[in-house]
């Protein structure tokens, strides 16, 4: 049985839109996944990292998957790391990919390596503004709000515009 995952897709490094394409490539690749809907790509502010950082490029992906959550996140990672080089950082950088497992249909997890729904999704425009652009009406499971609302009562100074 196939449950829909909804995966934020950023990069600040090298050529960010050819970055977030490869990696919708990339994602329809794994096994037992189908890319079923893709938002329009931002250029967002960078938040939490060091002055001077490069802006993200950031959308969302909706997948329909018959992995696990944990074996869908371990994928997640394998191509963080084999196909765009990303290394364990402790603390926020630059990158070419970065991928977060948002949403696991209705789960509600809380585990070492995994938290569902992703625990900073709600407060920030970088990731609700494109997971609106595809399901505005969805209920986002811990808060029973739609991403639609949420995106509306989000107070925030973040910068965030459609690429053209």
């Amino acid at each position: 049985m196939e449950t829909d995952a909804y995966i934020a897709l950023g990069s600040n490094l090298g050529d960010r839109e050819l970055n977030l394409l490869r990696a919708v490539a990339e994602l329809g690749k794994i096994a037992g996944c189908r890319v079923t809907a893709l938002s329009r790509f931002y250029e967002t502010s960078p938040v939490g990292m060091p002055s001077g950082t490069p802006a993200f490029y950031n959308g969302v992906a909706r997948l329909a998957t018959t992995l696990p959550p944990h074996d869908l996140l371990q994928e997640l990672q394998r191509i963080e790391r084999e196909v765009f080089g990303r290394t364990p950082a402790a603390s926020p950088q630059s990158r070419r990919l970065d991928l977060d497992l948002l949403l696991y249909g209705t789960t509600q997890l809380a585990t070492p390596d995994l938290t569902l729904p992703h625990p900073r999704m709600t407060a920030r425009r970088f990731v609700l503004l494109p997971l609106a652009d595809i399901a505005p009406e969805l209920c986002e499971p811990a808060s029973k709000r739609t991403i639609a609302e949420l995106l509306t009562c989000l107070e925030t100074d973040e910068q965030v515009r459609p690429l053209e």
